[in-house]
């Protein structure tokens, strides 16, 4: 495992074609509109004043001076709002690498992709993402090659290894038969060898740890909602995770396996398609969070046979999709709270935003959603006091778009400005 993040990492970095871009001590930002997501109010004729990679003061330009030999970036006719986060996010792999064209995928090629889809993703706005496992902990290189300015992406928390149940879904191989000997990385089955696992992604450098506990859409053989692992080996694998200072994702479309993952303790449920009474309120009651990638349903039906999805995996999403989504307006009317993530790699890489859309035309107003990206995502990730909003203190992560996104959500699909810590990787302004 250790060689296999070694080769990941110079992978990476050869990849990268220059260092993170140069960037002034000081940087001053006009921003037409700032919008706080937290209250929900948009200021107008707002300056950002930038120290390094952080936020030093917000105010009306009027009375906030240009310090002496700062960078001025005038987005005076934008709105100007934070860097936007996903939850779920696969950056590894690609859309159209699906079913079995995924053994074709080498670790080495993996990481590439890693790297090229990362500057993709932090391109369209989005300064944060969790990877929820990555082969070969190709996450941890890329979370830091990032880091060290050797490779442009947005800020990683790495799932490392995905943990599941022989046979199950996001932990092993079902697509070779027996003869082969594949099993997944991520297999264990049993509360101790469960725990096992869970210390080896610690060992290696993993953010979360992530699991499942239903079988999944894109997985061979495995029945979308049927539940995996015991409650003693969720509640064994959530201990050990808590234990050692890691959250948990939990992969679970149907409702038994939600029930369970909620009952030993997740911090998140990813998918949650089938999710019923009990399970929004035990979400309720906990305080997990509920991330629903409710838009990738129309690209898996539209372009999934293109893209090479398995047959089982298309009639699977043309039972889960619709569902999923009256669920998603079920929860969010109920008050759980709602996470942003896209699955992105199942559809294209940077088209994350076009969640947005879904999520208000399926219950959300358009700043409860971008709130769902932001704060609601900063929570869950445990970064708040660092990220999600514009303030002073916080890491200078902002984006800039034209429009009001808060009049329409789809404005956050075309964004023509990305700063994260301070750096400035996308500006299609004229200043």
């Amino acid at each position: 495992m250790r060689l296999h993040a070694r080769v990941v990492n110079v992978l990476a970095a050869v990849l990268s074609v220059a260092c993170a871009p140069a960037f002034a001590a000081t940087t001053y930002v006009k921003a037409g509109r700032l919008l706080d997501v937290e209250s929900g109010r948009v200021l107008t004729d707002q300056a950002i004043v930038i120290e390094d990679a952080r936020i030093t003061a917000i105010g009306p330009a009027a009375s906030t001076p240009v310090p002496a030999g700062a960078t001025v970036h005038d987005l005076s006719t934008k709105t100007v709002l934070p860097g936007l986060m996903d939850a779920h996010v696969h950056l590894h792999g690609d859309a159209d690498l699906q079913g079995y064209r995924r053994l074709a995928i080498s670790l080495p090629a993996a990481a590439i992709k890693g790297a090229k889809n990362a500057r993709t993703t932090l391109l369209a706005g989005f300064t944060t993402v969790r990877v929820p496992g990555s082969p070969g902990y190709a996450d941890v290189a890329l979370r830091d090659a990032i880091a060290n300015g050797e490779v442009e992406g947005p800020r990683i928390l790495a799932g490392g290894i995905a943990i599941g149940i022989t046979g199950g879904h996001c932990s092993d191989n079902n697509l070779l038969p027996a003869e082969y000997k594949a099993v997944g990385e991520g297999v264990a089955d049993g509360p101790w060898a469960v725990r096992q696992k869970v210390r080896q992604d610690v060992k290696f450098g993993a953010d979360f740890i992530k699991t499942c506990s239903t079988g999944g859409v894109l997985s061979k053989g495995t029945e979308v909602g049927a539940p995996q692992y015991s409650l003693e080996e969720l509640k064994a694998l959530v201990d050990e995770a808590h234990a050692l200072g890691r959250k948990v994702a939990s992969h679970a479309h149907g409702a038994t396996g939600i029930r369970n993952a909620l009952l030993a303790g997740v911090d998140s449920i990813e998918h949650a398609s089938f999710i019923d009474d009990e399970g929004i309120a035990l979400a309720k009651k906990h305080g997990a969070v509920l991330v629903m990638d409710i838009y990738n349903t129309e690209y898996i039906l539209g372009e999934g046979e293109k893209a090479g999805f398995l047959p089982e995996s298309l009639e699977k999403e043309r039972r889960v999709g619709a569902t999923q989504r009256e669920n998603f307006r079920k929860a969010h009317q109920a008050g759980a709270i709602m996470g942003f993530g896209t699955d992105g790699g199942v559809y294209p890489h940077g088209l994350n935003a076009r969640q947005f859309s879904r999520m208000v035309q399926f219950g959300m107003t358009p700043l409860q959603a971008i709130r769902s990206a932001t704060v609601v995502n900063a929570r869950l990730f445990g970064i708040d006091k660092d990220v999600g909003v514009l303030k002073p203190g916080y890491s200078a992560d902002l984006i800039a778009v034209d429009g009001d996104p808060l009049q329409d959500v789809a404005v956050l699909e075309n964004v023509g400005f990305v700063m994260k810590q301070g750096r400035v990787y996308k500006n299609t302004a004229k200043e």
